[in-house]
Protein backbone atom coordinates (compact mmCIF):
# COMPACT_ATOMS: atom_id res chain seq x y z
CA UNK A 1 0.00 0.00 0.00
CA UNK A 2 1.45 3.45 -1.00
CA UNK A 3 1.04 6.03 1.59
CA UNK A 4 -1.18 9.18 0.74
CA UNK A 5 -0.62 12.30 2.68
CA UNK A 6 -2.28 13.16 5.72
CA UNK A 7 -4.32 11.20 8.18
CA UNK A 8 -7.69 9.86 8.67
CA UNK A 9 -9.63 9.76 11.96
CA UNK A 10 -12.51 7.69 13.76
CA UNK A 11 -14.34 7.86 16.88
CA UNK A 12 -15.02 5.09 19.18
CA UNK A 13 -18.82 5.05 19.76
CA UNK A 14 -19.57 2.72 23.06
CA UNK A 15 -18.19 1.94 26.34
CA UNK A 16 -15.32 3.18 28.39
CA UNK A 17 -13.70 5.33 25.84
CA UNK A 18 -17.00 6.32 23.83
CA UNK A 19 -16.54 9.76 22.50
CA UNK A 20 -13.00 9.41 21.93
CA UNK A 21 -11.47 10.31 18.81
CA UNK A 22 -8.30 8.40 16.93
CA UNK A 23 -6.49 9.07 14.20
CA UNK A 24 -4.90 6.70 11.80
CA UNK A 25 -2.36 6.97 8.61
CA UNK A 26 -4.36 7.90 5.30
CA UNK A 27 -3.03 4.29 3.70
CA UNK A 28 -4.67 3.36 0.43
CA UNK A 29 -6.93 0.50 0.52
CA UNK A 30 -7.55 1.35 4.91
CA UNK A 31 -11.36 1.76 5.42
CA UNK A 32 -12.16 1.56 8.74
CA UNK A 33 -15.59 0.57 9.27
CA UNK A 34 -18.13 3.04 9.56
CA UNK A 35 -19.88 4.16 12.74
CA UNK A 36 -23.20 3.34 11.26
CA UNK A 37 -21.90 -0.50 10.78
CA UNK A 38 -20.14 -0.25 14.16
CA UNK A 39 -22.84 0.50 15.72
CA UNK A 40 -25.03 -2.58 14.20
CA UNK A 41 -22.45 -5.11 14.47
CA UNK A 42 -21.81 -3.91 18.09
CA UNK A 43 -25.54 -4.43 19.07
CA UNK A 44 -25.80 -7.92 17.88
CA UNK A 45 -22.68 -8.85 19.88
CA UNK A 46 -23.94 -7.28 22.55
CA UNK A 47 -24.88 -10.06 24.40
CA UNK A 48 -21.65 -11.79 24.16
CA UNK A 49 -18.78 -9.33 24.09
CA UNK A 50 -18.02 -8.99 28.00
CA UNK A 51 -15.42 -11.00 28.59
CA UNK A 52 -14.62 -12.08 25.06
CA UNK A 53 -11.92 -13.23 23.49
CA UNK A 54 -11.39 -11.21 19.99
CA UNK A 55 -9.52 -11.74 17.07
CA UNK A 56 -9.19 -8.59 14.83
CA UNK A 57 -8.11 -9.70 10.93
CA UNK A 58 -6.59 -7.02 8.49
CA UNK A 59 -7.35 -4.97 11.73
CA UNK A 60 -6.06 -1.37 9.66
CA UNK A 61 -6.81 1.23 11.88
CA UNK A 62 -8.13 -0.98 14.82
CA UNK A 63 -11.69 0.04 15.06
CA UNK A 64 -13.44 -2.86 15.53
CA UNK A 65 -10.81 -4.46 18.01
CA UNK A 66 -10.96 -1.15 19.96
CA UNK A 67 -14.41 -0.70 19.41
CA UNK A 68 -14.32 -4.50 21.48
CA UNK A 69 -11.92 -3.41 24.02
CA UNK A 70 -14.19 -0.43 24.80
CA UNK A 71 -17.27 -2.35 25.00
CA UNK A 72 -15.74 -4.56 27.99
CA UNK A 73 -14.02 -7.69 25.80
CA UNK A 74 -11.12 -9.36 27.70
CA UNK A 75 -8.85 -8.86 25.15
CA UNK A 76 -8.11 -8.71 21.33
CA UNK A 77 -5.64 -9.26 19.05
CA UNK A 78 -5.03 -7.48 16.18
CA UNK A 79 -3.51 -8.34 13.07
CA UNK A 80 -2.18 -6.24 10.41
CA UNK A 81 0.66 -6.40 7.75
CA UNK A 82 1.36 -2.36 7.05
CA UNK A 83 4.04 -0.99 9.29
CA UNK A 84 2.47 2.12 9.46
CA UNK A 85 -1.33 1.22 10.32
CA UNK A 86 0.84 -1.00 13.19
CA UNK A 87 2.75 1.28 14.58
CA UNK A 88 -0.33 3.82 14.22
CA UNK A 89 -2.67 1.14 16.26
CA UNK A 90 0.57 0.37 18.96
CA UNK A 91 0.30 4.15 20.02
CA UNK A 92 -3.69 4.24 20.29
CA UNK A 93 -4.29 1.18 22.27
CA UNK A 94 -1.10 2.95 24.04
CA UNK A 95 -2.75 6.27 24.55
CA UNK A 96 -6.04 4.77 25.73
CA UNK A 97 -4.19 2.98 28.34
CA UNK A 98 -5.86 -0.29 26.97
CA UNK A 99 -5.28 -3.51 28.71
CA UNK A 100 -4.87 -6.85 27.23
CA UNK A 101 -4.65 -5.92 23.36
CA UNK A 102 -1.70 -7.17 21.37
CA UNK A 103 -0.71 -6.22 17.76
CA UNK A 104 0.68 -8.50 15.91
CA UNK A 105 2.44 -7.15 12.41
CA UNK A 106 1.89 -10.08 9.67
CA UNK A 107 0.15 -10.74 6.74
CA UNK A 108 -3.15 -12.19 7.56
CA UNK A 109 -3.01 -15.56 6.26
CA UNK A 110 0.20 -16.72 7.12
CA UNK A 111 0.01 -15.95 10.92
CA UNK A 112 -3.51 -17.72 11.06
CA UNK A 113 -1.41 -20.71 9.27
CA UNK A 114 0.72 -20.60 12.27
CA UNK A 115 -0.01 -21.68 16.47
CA UNK A 116 -3.69 -21.49 16.86
CA UNK A 117 -5.85 -19.70 19.91
CA UNK A 118 -9.48 -19.60 20.52
CA UNK A 119 -11.53 -16.99 20.13
CA UNK A 120 -14.94 -16.58 21.05
CA UNK A 121 -15.26 -13.46 18.29
CA UNK A 122 -13.32 -12.93 15.18
CA UNK A 123 -13.70 -9.87 13.21
CA UNK A 124 -12.73 -9.90 9.28
CA UNK A 125 -12.42 -7.00 7.05
CA UNK A 126 -9.84 -7.65 4.22
CA UNK A 127 -9.13 -5.28 1.50
CA UNK A 128 -11.45 -5.56 -1.23
CA UNK A 129 -11.42 -7.06 -4.41
CA UNK A 130 -8.49 -9.24 -3.25
CA UNK A 131 -10.55 -12.81 -2.79
CA UNK A 132 -9.51 -12.93 0.93
CA UNK A 133 -12.45 -13.85 2.67
CA UNK A 134 -13.43 -17.27 1.79
CA UNK A 135 -9.56 -18.36 2.25
CA UNK A 136 -9.72 -16.53 5.59
CA UNK A 137 -13.11 -18.31 6.73
CA UNK A 138 -11.49 -22.02 5.26
CA UNK A 139 -7.98 -21.23 7.65
CA UNK A 140 -9.86 -20.24 10.46
CA UNK A 141 -11.99 -23.41 10.84
CA UNK A 142 -9.58 -25.82 10.06
CA UNK A 143 -6.59 -24.35 12.57
CA UNK A 144 -8.71 -24.41 15.11
CA UNK A 145 -8.99 -20.76 16.03
CA UNK A 146 -13.05 -20.80 16.66
CA UNK A 147 -14.38 -21.59 20.19
CA UNK A 148 -17.37 -23.36 19.75
CA UNK A 149 -19.89 -21.27 19.20
CA UNK A 150 -17.78 -18.54 17.60
CA UNK A 151 -19.25 -14.94 15.93
CA UNK A 152 -17.39 -14.19 12.97
CA UNK A 153 -18.04 -10.62 11.40
CA UNK A 154 -17.23 -10.59 7.93
CA UNK A 155 -16.83 -7.52 5.70
CA UNK A 156 -16.67 -7.05 1.97
CA UNK A 157 -17.40 -5.34 -1.13
CA UNK A 158 -21.29 -5.18 -2.07
CA UNK A 159 -20.48 -6.48 -5.89
CA UNK A 160 -22.50 -9.45 -6.61
CA UNK A 161 -20.18 -12.74 -5.27
CA UNK A 162 -20.50 -15.77 -3.87
CA UNK A 163 -18.99 -16.40 -0.61
CA UNK A 164 -17.36 -19.85 0.57
CA UNK A 165 -17.89 -20.69 4.01
CA UNK A 166 -17.20 -23.68 6.24
CA UNK A 167 -19.97 -26.11 6.43
CA UNK A 168 -20.80 -25.63 10.11
CA UNK A 169 -21.01 -21.49 9.94
CA UNK A 170 -24.13 -19.99 9.60
CA UNK A 171 -25.10 -16.80 8.93
CA UNK A 172 -27.11 -15.31 11.37
CA UNK A 173 -27.31 -11.43 10.53
CA UNK A 174 -26.71 -9.52 7.13
CA UNK A 175 -27.07 -6.06 5.85
CA UNK A 176 -25.52 -3.40 3.63
CA UNK A 177 -24.58 0.03 3.93
CA UNK A 178 -23.28 1.99 0.57
CA UNK A 179 -20.70 -0.68 -1.40
CA UNK A 180 -20.44 -2.74 1.74
CA UNK A 181 -22.55 -5.55 2.72
CA UNK A 182 -21.14 -7.01 6.36
CA UNK A 183 -22.30 -10.12 7.54
CA UNK A 184 -22.51 -11.81 11.34
CA UNK A 185 -21.67 -15.91 11.11
CA UNK A 186 -22.30 -18.02 13.92
CA UNK A 187 -20.06 -21.17 14.22
CA UNK A 188 -21.96 -24.63 15.04
CA UNK A 189 -19.56 -26.84 17.24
Amino acid sequence: MAKRPGTGHLRIIGGRWRGRRLSFPALNGLRPTPDRVRETLFNWLAPVIQGARCLDLFAGSGALGIEALSRGAAETVFVEQHPDAVRCLRENLLGLDATAPRVEQEDVLNWLNGRSERFDIVMADPPFNQGLLSPVCTVLEKQGWLAPEALIYLEAERKPHHLALPANWEICREKTAGQVIYRLAIRRA
